[in-house]
């Protein structure tokens, strides 16, 4: 029931699309995503750091939804919310068989389930790694809590197990890998092992504790050291993740402390911890992006301290009447520890997604706490009530921060209104204007988003990008010089002040900045691709051609390169650039990705057959690619056609100039850094 619930509640997601936020890097424009589940596929995601992350699982899992589904985002959006639902009932399932009350643990997990606050892990596709990794850290905690509880009696079992670990150990372990393998934020799970060694399961040597709830096992509690060194596997599989995670961020992820200082951090985290407990009991204002400040205000810092030093010591003082608060205020702050803002990831002052797991430790000091306070049935009665009341507001306020997640331009706005100085949200508003035609309003809040931060490389890529695509290259040059000096590593940005460029008749310039391209990336097709046609447009097509091939060997089932080779190697007017063997070869293969026949396919291919004197067959194709063109009444590509098909016919090769003229911008975009 608890399951099913919590489904309904996040149906109305099915309605919501892709956000441009991350949702493109993770699946509509990985191209290696998109392919779906495939041995290269599996390959690629052990192997790469993209996304600044080492989680093969989460890519398996995203491959998998596009071989089911393709770009269907109903069911990207479904597959998570039947994870978090069944989160839900793994969690009631955890504290029932830990505590055996059913009410206070039905309370937690549904507080879990239907808070507010973690909309935005179940509602936003590139979190999949959120509710993924606490499906299997419940998993490992469920199984260690099997294994726990049937320890025998003498104090020696902790070591033996160790050695000779039940089958229970070791499917907490291999949970706990698949965990790590999702997302590396869990690496301090062994210590909330630890924690329920001492409450509910009372393992601690010293620690006999008499709370309803915690029964007391039949056995001989276990000295700590013994407990820690039990657990030194899950330990050393987290040191592994460390030190993955640390190799897959140290690049531009992770900001210096130059960027960010150790003071800035260390008061963000105290503040940060502070603002997630407030959230917790009043989820108001929830944004997808909150800015880190330049400065925080000593009061902030003051109080928040203040608040979190005087919780510790209230939670620790009451420890031996009633362990629950301690080990759910431990559990909050220690599994919150890897994403404070100490080794600082990001922008983002904090996030709502990262109270998806710590958030439990919350829910359980409170209403364990509470209840266990209760001795009279009437009051147990009154406290169920009023957790009905507060599970039915975050029910509505649940569905009233869902409908935010409609689509960008709905997030952004939303983000925009709830926080001060978002650059971030006045860039992610931009693009999501820019997709809809709205390029005055994305221009604008382009433009805002560069006031609030002059060095966001992003920002002047963008509006770059956009006058580029006006055809406006002279306006977008500056921003495109811009990007390049703020950011003189990123491959993308010195193609795009290349295409600008080029667009300019700089065509000198323009080769250096595609050389720089190429070489910062080797792996980068676009920048060979665009040096070939820059050569061409100076008429030397024979240096051309290597580069374009260069282009098609890292690229090549990219059929825009496959169909432009082809075009000049069967239709240059210089003899130089022309082949006709290999015009035929291409154009065959740009026919055979393209499946079905399509006018610019057999249109390549008969300049190719011509030009090998095929004049017969060349007639044949361009006769049938006219009638496909006469179909969709494009009637500028139709004439060109149809004086080739003539051509053809009195038995001539169709010729072309590739050099530079006078012509208008060529109608290409430029691509996101």
């Amino acid at each position: 029931m608890l399951a099913l619930v919590t489904l309904a509640i996040y149906l109305p997601v099915l309605h919501n699309g892709f956000v441009n936020y991350d949702d493109d890097d993770y699946v509509t424009n990985n191209r290696v995503v998109k392919n779906g589940l495939t041995p290269a596929g599996v390959h690629w995601a052990f192997t790469t750091f993209h996304a600044a992350n080492w989680h093969p699982l989460t890519w398996w899992s995203h491959m998998l939804d596009c071989q089911l589904f393709g770009l269907n985002p109903a069911a990207h959006h479904l597959v998570n919310a039947l994870i978090h639902s069944a989160n839900a009932a793994l969690l009631f399932g955890l504290l029932l068989r830990l505590t055996s009350l059913v009410g206070p643990s039905l309370v937690v997990a549904a507080l879990f389930a239907w808070h507010p606050l973690h909309v935005e892990s179940v509602a936003w596709i590139a979190e999949r790694k959120d509710v993924l990794s606490t499906l299997f850290a419940l998993l490992a905690l469920l199984s260690y809590t099997r294994y726990a509880q049937k320890v025998a009696s003498d104090k020696w079992q902790v070591a033996r197990a160790t050695r000779y670990p039940a089958p229970d150990y070791w499917c907490a372990l291999i949970f706990y890998a698949l965990c790590l393998m999702t997302k590396p934020m869990f690496v301090t799970l062994p210590f909330v092992l630890l924690l329920l060694d001492y409450w509910p399961i009372q393992r601690v040597a010293g620690c006999r504790l008499k709370v309803e709830g915690s029964p007391t096992p039949n056995r001989q509690p276990s000295n700590f050291k013994l407990l820690v060194w039990e657990k030194w596997p899950f330990f050393l599989l987290a040191a592994g993740s460390c030190v993955v995670t640390f190799l897959a961020q140290r690049g531009e992820a992770v900001r210096t402390l130059k960027q960010v200082s150790l003071s800035l951090r260390l008061e963000n985290a105290v503040v940060a911890t502070a603002t997630y407990l407030c959230q917790i009991f009043w989820p108001a204002h929830l944004a997808v992006f909150y800015p880190l400040p330049e400065t925080i205000a000593p009061g902030a810092v003051f109080i928040s301290a203040a608040a979190l030093i005087l919780i510790s010591l209230t939670v620790g003082r009451s420890r031996k009447n009633d362990p629950s608060w301690i080990t759910g205020w431990l559990w909050f702050l220690g599994t919150l520890v890897p994403v404070i803002g100490l080794v600082k990831v990001g922008d983002a002052a904090h996030a709502d997604r990262y109270t998806y797991f710590p958030a439990i430790g919350i829910f359980i000091a409170v209403v364990f706490g509470v209840w266990n306070q209760l001795r009279q049935p009437r009051a147990q009665k009154f406290f169920i009530g009023a957790s009905l009341a507060g599970l039915l507001a975050c029910i509505a306020l649940t569905e009233y921060q869902l409908a935010f997640w409609r689509d960008s331009e709905t997030l952004f706005r939303r983000a925009i209104a709830v926080t001060e100085n978002n650059s971030t949200a006045h860039l992610n508003l931009g693009a999501a204007l820019e997709t809809k035609g709205r390029a005055d309003a994305a221009l604008k809040e382009y433009r805002e988003s560069l006031r609030l931060d002059p060095n966001s490389f992003e920002t002047a890529n963008d509006i770059g990008k956009l006058l580029f695509e006006q055809g406006r290259p002279a306006e977008a040059l500056n921003y495109c010089q811009t990007a390049v000096r703020l950011k003189p590593d990123r491959a993308t940005l010195h193609n795009n002040l290349g295409l600008t460029l080029e667009a300019l008749g700089r065509l000198d310039e323009a080769r250096a900045q595609f050389a720089e391209a190429a070489r910062r990336d080797g792996t980068y097709a676009i920048p060979r691709f665009q040096t070939g046609r820059t050569l061409l447009k100076q008429g030397r097509d024979a240096e051309a051609l290597p580069e374009l091939f260069a282009a098609l060997q890292i690229e090549p089932d990219n059929l825009q390169f496959l169909i432009f080779t082809a075009r000049v190697l069967a239709s240059d007017e210089n003899p130089r650039g022309r082949n006709g063997e290999q015009a035929i070869a291409v154009a065959a293969k740009a026919s055979q990705l393209a499946g079905s026949p399509q006018p610019v396919m057999l249109d390549t291919m008969g300049m190719a057959l011509a030009e090998m004197k095929h004049f017969d067959e060349a007639e044949k194709i361009q006769q049938e690619a006219v009638e496909l063109v006469e179909k969709n009444s494009d009637q500028e590509d139709l004439e060109l056609m149809r004086q080739r098909l003539k051509l053809y016919k009195n038995r001539q090769p169709w010729r072309e100039s590739f050099l530079a003229t006078n012509a208008p911008v060529e109608n290409q975009k430029l691509p996101s850094p």
